[in-house]
């Protein structure tokens, strides 16, 4: 039997988080984008009220819930400010790697010093030449006695002057090209990293997004993730597990820029009524209602089927690519209801419509979700 509701348990994560954006986050949404200040004090705060690494199983220090609780989660911190949830969900995706493939030890340690202190983490796989093709990758380890020694440059790592350890993507045996790559998990504090400027994005710039050099950074065996020339398998499986959170936070910014386009639509009058009865506004937000809850079906999809252990490329691959084509749509829309008002820094659907472009490019582009869902249908 279907059913579309919610446990008790996730009303009150879905409660305690809807409050959280309202009280900590959309208050000082605006000072963050305009400052580009990483919300430190933000990020703390929802540690403490176990709202960060949920999906850390409980032996670890987390709460060991599922990808559709992270997705509840995630959709109520978006709809405040899609840059500082990036920066508290970087996470999800730097410790999805240990929690698939690495061992007892690993576990114990790098999510053990996620859950025990309010520390961050970070996923180091695109480089300058190498975004969607990640086989394109060219930072190498090299096997030295009982160490590897890793050389190369990483680009656009969220949270990469904050966190604490990083997992490294990088090629063991060239030859094999991405059947070649291992996973490492990296301490930030080790000798030879050089973390670059901050850079000044289009959106999200609560986010801190930088490049990191590795040279001839020694790591030892023990932090290698998995068997050499595992890395890329490790690497993807990461996304099928924060490709549904991604896309909730696209629904969240959706259903953020409808709410601001309706509420300006009753209030705005133009020629001796609200905008709203107009019917070329009222269809615009009609359009933005429907598309928003089949987006929040599809993540719903996508998590759950995660959830019950079962593979979801295509779903999470399906959500990915709807919900960010959904929130580049809405919040566009969001600027067009406002008219003039919604193309100035005034009003908040500017900052929405900036934010939510990345969605249709970081964590696999909109046409790399395409190009999964293709092979997905006629090669499996």
């Amino acid at each position: 039997m279907i059913d579309f509701s919610l446990s008790d348990e996730q009303k009150q994560l879905q409660d305690l988080a809807r409050k959280f954006a309202k009280e900590e986050i959309i208050p000082k949404a605006a000072h963050h984008d305009s400052s580009g200040e990483y919300p430190h004090a933000i990020v703390k705060k929802a540690w403490e009220l176990g709202l960060m690494n949920t999906h850390v199983p409980q032996e670890y220090g987390g709460l060991g819930l599922g990808v559709l609780d992270s997705c509840i989660i995630t959709e109520e911190f978006a709809y405040g400010c899609t840059g500082i949830t990036t920066a508290m969900e970087a996470n999800g995706l730097a410790s999805a790697p240990v929690i698939v493939a690495g061992n007892e030890e690993q576990k114990k340690q790098f999510l053990g010093q996620l859950t025990s202190e309010p520390r961050l983490a970070a996923y180091c796989v695109t480089e300058p030449g190498a975004g969607s093709d990640v086989a394109a990758i060219r930072t190498q380890a090299k096997k030295v006695g009982g160490d590897y020694v890793i050389n190369g440059a990483k680009m656009w790592i969220t949270n990469a002057s904050v966190a604490s350890w990083y997992f490294v993507l990088a090629l063991t045996d060239p030859a094999k090209k991405h059947k070649g790559m291992t996973g490492f998990v990296v301490p930030a504090d080790t000798k030879g990293i050089t973390v670059g400027k901050k850079e000044w994005n289009l959106g999200q710039r609560a986010s801190d997004t930088r490049g990191i050099i590795f040279e001839n950074v020694c790591v030892p065996e023990k932090y290698r993730i998995g068997n050499e020339g595992d890395g890329f398998k490790i690497a993807m499986s990461a996304f099928d597990h924060t490709r549904p959170t991604v896309s909730a936070g696209a629904v969240g910014l959706s259903r953020r820029a409808m709410d601001e386009a309706v509420q300006y639509a009753m209030t705005r009058q133009a020629f001796g009524q609200p905008i709203a009865g107009f019917q070329a506004i009222s269809f615009m937000i009609a359009d933005m209602a429907k598309d928003i809850e089949a987006a929040r079906l599809l993540v719903y999809q996508a998590a759950w089927v995660i959830d019950q252990g079962r593979r979801n490329t295509k779903f999470a691959a399906f959500a990915k690519a709807f919900c960010a084509d959904v929130a580049m749509k809405t919040s566009t829309d969001a600027v067009q209801v406002f008219g003039g008002y919604g193309y100035s820094q005034e009003y908040p659907v500017e900052k929405l419509m900036r934010d939510a472009k990345i969605y249709q490019i970081y964590e696999g582009t909109s046409q790399i979700q395409r190009l999964i869902i293709a092979k997905e249908i006629f090669e499996r």
